[in-house]
């Protein structure tokens, strides 16, 4: 197949759309983390207190609570979905507005109350934007989509991030979030242009309906209880090494904290957004399944590359090289793995299946991977590593369990299986 064939997929109205809104979802995390613990750092405010700030990020990870609202009411100007993006991007820029004339110096509490409002307002345009994204995407497109949403994402997290940082040192503080606010204007003009849901579905008749109905309709397939365990299980090998790949090239080889930001940071961002791309082009001529298994199977070998460098001790060669592979690989693994997550929701539950499925897919990120560093310290660095590509397999093998009814997924999604 001619690149031009890979490349075609990334073009049209849709894959534009999620480019916007990846950046507009992207752009408030950092305005209530990294970016705003600077300003509260400038500002003298006590160490424990900007701590606690921390819990911030709280409804990020419990989204899922309030979803079944966003699927169960429908606003009264422009849809289902598209209206919910307007209202919470609205939201955010007031918000965002409102920190602008914060003082986190003088009321560090009163900031914290509107960091939160705007943490929550971010969480639910995130809850709407998933099932925007999950009910719009054809499902050849789902692989494209994701890769320039979360290109677009990372990319809003940078200028949330550093350049709101370069520009605070220019124009102020509250100058800073005031263009932070006007940027999320992109997401608006997303919203305006992006399509409507070409399958016209009947929302949830109850708020009760609204949240059973997705669990319902999830444990009806017969499989369910495997595709949990694949959902947890599947970025296990990259999630266990990744928890100790910073200590690994610091206090293990004797890297610098400057060799490790240019290279595992910047660096390996680009090599991630890069296998993103790969990933979403590849995922047209592999199909789904084939993607998930053989992306599953190099980002887990990927990780033998940081146990090489472990047997051959601080080299910057080979340290780009590991970096550079394992980064490619989980940019690919990603890509397939989200369009897993979109092809398992039923669009009439889109929005709270897709955070319950995401949160799950965190599982074994918080209850398994914090175990690497007792693993690394017992066993050495070596065997971590090699341990830690043995922890890919079990979900390869729910994988190639699953095989017929992920060949399944499809416009319709998974129905019975």
């Amino acid at each position: 197949m001619a690149a031009s064939a890979y490349l075609q997929v990334f073009r049209g109205r849709r894959i534009a759309v999620m480019a916007l809104l990846g950046f507009s979802s992207g752009l408030p995390l950092a305005l209530t983390g990294a970016t705003l613990q600077a300003w509260m750092t400038v500002a003298d405010v006590d160490l424990r207190t900007i701590g606690v700030f921390g819990l911030v990020g709280l409804p990020y990870i419990i989204k899922f609570i309030w979803s079944p609202f966003m699927d169960r009411f429908v606003p009264p100007l422009l849809g289902r979905r598209r209206g919910w993006i307007i209202i919470t991007q609205l939201c955010l820029m007031a918000g965002i507005c409102m920190m602008a004339f914060g003082s986190p110096g003088e009321k560090p509490w009163f900031m914290a109350a509107l960091a939160l409002l705007v943490a929550f307002t971010s969480a639910s345009q995130d809850i709407v934007v998933d099932a925007y994204r999950t009910d719009i995407l054809h499902e050849a497109e789902r692989g494209a989509g994701v890769a320039v949403f979360v290109t677009s994402y990372r990319i809003a997290m940078l200028v949330s991030g550093a350049l709101a940082l370069i520009l605070s040192d220019r124009i102020g503080w509250r100058n800073t979030y005031l263009v932070m606010a006007g940027l999320m204007s992109v997401g608006i003009g997303a919203a305006l242009f992006g399509p409507e849901p070409e399958k016209t579905v009947t929302p949830p008749r109850t708020l009760q309906e609204a949240v059973w109905g997705p669990l319902k309709d999830f444990f009806s397939r017969r499989t369910a209880g495997i595709i949990l365990l694949l959902i947890v299980l599947y970025k296990l090998a990259d999630a266990y090494a990744g928890a100790m790949t910073t200590p690994f090239l610091i206090r293990g080889l004797g890297f610098s904290a400057t060799d490790v930001g240019a290279v595992n940071k910047a660096f390996g961002l680009a090599a991630l957004i890069l296998g993103a791309f790969v990933g979403g082009g590849l995922m047209v001529r592999l199909g789904l399944y084939r993607s998930l298994m053989v992306f599953g199977i190099a980002q887990a070998a990927s990780i033998v590359s940081f146990a090489v460098l472990a047997l051959a001790g601080k080299n910057y060669p080979l340290m780009i090289c590991a970096v550079a592979i394992e980064n490619l690989t989980a940019g690919m693994g990603n890509t397939a793995f989200l369009s897993l997550l979109m092809g398992l929701c039923s669009q009439r539950f889109s929005a709270t299946q897709y955070a319950l499925l995401s949160s799950l897919a965190s599982l074994g990120r918080i209850f398994i991977a914090p175990t690497s560093g007792y693993v690394a310290a017992s066993a050495g660095w070596p065997a971590f590593f090699f341990i830690s590509t043995l922890s890919g397999i079990p979900g390869l093998l729910f994988l190639w369990r699953l095989r017929p009814v992920i060949d399944g997924l499809g416009e319709k999604g998974l129905q019975g299986s």
